[in-house]
């Protein structure tokens, strides 16, 4: 679907935004949304192409902004410069959600700081389309816990998961899931998987872990999403279960 609306920009100084990603992407190309159409981080991971004066950039959604209206996008100044002449400040434009974008690489995955046994969260990175569900389970055998996603992004068990290491399962708006195992407890690092969302597995890569950044803006209450992912999945296709290089790392979040 085709929104209309208006594009404004701003600059996240290279933090990722109340997605909690550890920077912002590599590109330079992002876009913050308003409370209703960020929907409490439900949109946060997913693509917008966005068409002004001119032409059409491809922007990440990795923040909130708290004073937009809906339809109103605070793209990055880099994005903006690629659609409008930033000295305009205020241009009108047109955007739709992007289904099934290429993805960057597999599956990553950072456990977040202060996890313990008795409580997890975890944030999923480089999985394309918006994510409908996380969920958990410890080792290889056992029930399926669901986690909560808070508005920061992160995906929470309030009682814990167990030691680790983990098996995680998502599953994303149009159907999609994969499932990575030996997800290990060490917070505040980004684990690579070799699963990717979709379009099968790759091998795994690494690099040197990066530091979390918090929420560069801060998190209202939102009203239903309007550009997170559709509710009427086709039938759930599972990728390939593959572990996780216990390691390595690597950066996610664009």
């Amino acid at each position: 679907m085709v929104h209309k609306g208006k594009a404004t920009f701003y600059d996240s100084k290279g933090a990722g935004g109340n997605c909690s990603y550890p920077s912002a992407p590599a590109n330079r190309r992002y876009v913050a949304l308003g409370p209703s159409e960020y929907a409490a981080g439900a949109a946060c991971g997913g693509l917008l192409d966005v068409t002004g004066p001119r032409g059409t950039v491809r922007v990440l959604v990795m923040d909130q902004c708290p004073e937009c209206e809906p339809g109103h996008l605070d793209l990055s100044r880099e994005a903006f410069a690629e659609i409008a002449d930033p000295v305009q400040g205020v241009v009108g434009i047109s955007y739709r959600a992007v289904v099934d974008p290429p993805l960057p690489g597999p599956l990553t995955f950072r456990i977040k700081e202060g996890v313990s046994q008795w409580w997890f969260a975890v944030l999923v990175g480089q999985h394309g389309n918006p994510l409908r569900s996380v969920e958990v389970r410890q080792g290889s055998s056992g029930a399926w816990r669901g986690a909560a996603r808070h508005d920061y992004n992160y995906w929470l068990i309030e009682s814990g998961a167990g030691p680790g290491p983990y098996a995680i399962r998502v599953t994303d708006g149009y159907g999609h899931r994969a499932t990575a195992t030996g997800i290990r407890m060490a917070p505040g690092q980004v684990q690579r998987s070799t699963v990717r969302m979709y379009g099968g597995a790759a091998p795994a890569r690494g690099t040197t872990p990066k530091p979390s950044a918090r929420p560069s803006r801060s998190v209202s209450p939102s009203a239903s999403p309007s550009l997170a992912a559709a509710a009427f999945p086709p039938a759930v296709l599972d990728a390939a279960v593959a572990p996780v290089d216990p390691t390595r790392a690597a950066g996610c979040g664009g």
